[in-house]
């Protein structure tokens, strides 16, 4: 007999919410907290953002779902925004649920698009938990269980350019990497990493993939992270806050990808026209309220302000933007614990690592009071 308190469902390490409301959350005591994760990075917007929720109302109304083989002006009109925002040659999207299912449909995409199997990836990357995706995700954790996965995956150094560039050679089809490793503990991808494995893709015609199922949208201080280093890839996953909270997943090529590809692939509930009135409003907000600049400004005040804590009790403050990691020198999760007691809820990146997320929209003091609870819970003696 299955155990329905435990079996497929997470442990519950917080509270129980009920509500939210931009950065604030509450639980069925009326209880408000602060959140600083507990949105998993679907939360850009914050919880509820009124012009989403509208959005959706008024889609819901009209018009719920819709096949894929027939035009719907919704989903149009979230294609042209989209695309709007990115540069020319990402001008192709195939739509889908979630990041998962975004890297699946990159991952086929480049196989039947070069007519090659290789797929390599970086060493503490995660890229979701279906089989595909689970393949190119590094933690052997994840993967051990499930084993044996799809063959064909090597998995390199992150940031090691010498790694990066023997690893692609002519039986390569895609080189996915994250901008940011978020699960994997925070670690940012450098200048000449990037480059090295632009190159090496182009030279021996491999594609790019950038999974920014994370970092897109705002959150690492520009609308897309891969804009700070000017490296554009071949294909981009998007996901997570693209529609503000509701499920959506985006894979973006280029026209030549698109024209290479042999086969079919199908996602029934893949562009929706709830999803894409949820996604219109969302982009539009970040847009014209240009989040990714706030997003700069408070990470920088963050990170800088972590930075003071004893350096006996971290090893390193990494991030860009309000992607932030707090390295300690002990297991994170009693750090976790505390802060849930004092209001706040953050993440763990790994076993040691605290990763904060907030909302784009985060009200500067609800921040500030979240990194003085960090300051007296990872600075006490």
């Amino acid at each position: 007999m299955i155990d329905e308190t435990s079996f497929f469902r997470p442990s519950r390490l917080g509270p129980t919410i009920v509500r939210g409301e931009g950065a604030s959350l509450w639980d069925r005591t009326g209880r408000r907290y602060v959140d600083l994760g507990a949105s998993h990075g679907v939360g850009n917007l914050g919880a509820s953002h009124p012009k989403v929720v509208r959005a959706v109302q008024q889609q819901a109304a009209e018009l719920l779902y819709l096949g894929a083989g027939y035009d719907v002006p919704v989903r149009s009109q979230f294609l042209e925004r989209l695309v709007g925002l990115l540069p020319p040659s990402l001008d192709r999207v195939f739509l889908s649920n979630s990041g998962t299912e975004a890297v699946e449909a990159a991952l086929k995409f480049a196989r039947s698009a070069t007519g090659r199997t290789r797929v390599v990836a970086a060493m503490r990357g995660f890229h979701g938990r279906t089989f595909g995706a689970l393949s190119a995700t590094w933690r052997k954790e994840f993967r051990e269980p499930f084993e044996p996965l799809v063959p064909g995956f090597v998995h390199v150094p992150y940031n090691d350019v010498g790694a990066i560039t023997e690893a692609i050679d002519e039986s390569t089809a895609l080189v996915l990497l994250e901008l940011v490793q978020g699960e994997g503990g925070v670690h940012v991808a450098t200048p000449e990493f990037l480059s090295a494995a632009r190159a090496r893709a182009s030279a021996v015609g491999a594609l790019l993939a950038f999974d920014e199922v994370q970092t897109g949208v705002g959150r690492t201080g520009r609308m897309f992270a891969f804009e700070r280093w000017g490296v554009v890839p071949d294909i981009l996953v998007l996901a997570k806050s693209l529609a503000g909270g509701v499920p959506i997943g985006a894979t973006v090529t280029t026209e030549e990808v698109r024209g290479r590809f042999r086969g079919s692939h199908h996602s029934t509930f893949g562009g929706t026209p709830l999803a894409c009135a949820a996604g219109i409003a969302a982009l539009d907000v970040v847009v014209r309220e240009r989040l990714w600049e706030r997003a700069e400004r408070l990470g920088e005040y963050a990170r800088e302000r972590l930075s003071h804590l004893p350096t006996d009790k971290i090893r390193e403050v990494r991030g860009l933007g309000l992607l932030i990691g707090l390295e300690l020198r002990e297991r994170v999760t009693p750090t976790l614990a505390a802060l849930t007691e004092r209001g706040f809820l953050a993440l763990p990146a790994g076993a040691t690592v605290l990763r904060l997320l907030p909302p784009l929209v985060i009200p500067e003091d609800d921040l500030k009071a979240g990194l003085e609870a960090i300051e007296e819970v990872v600075g006490r003696g």
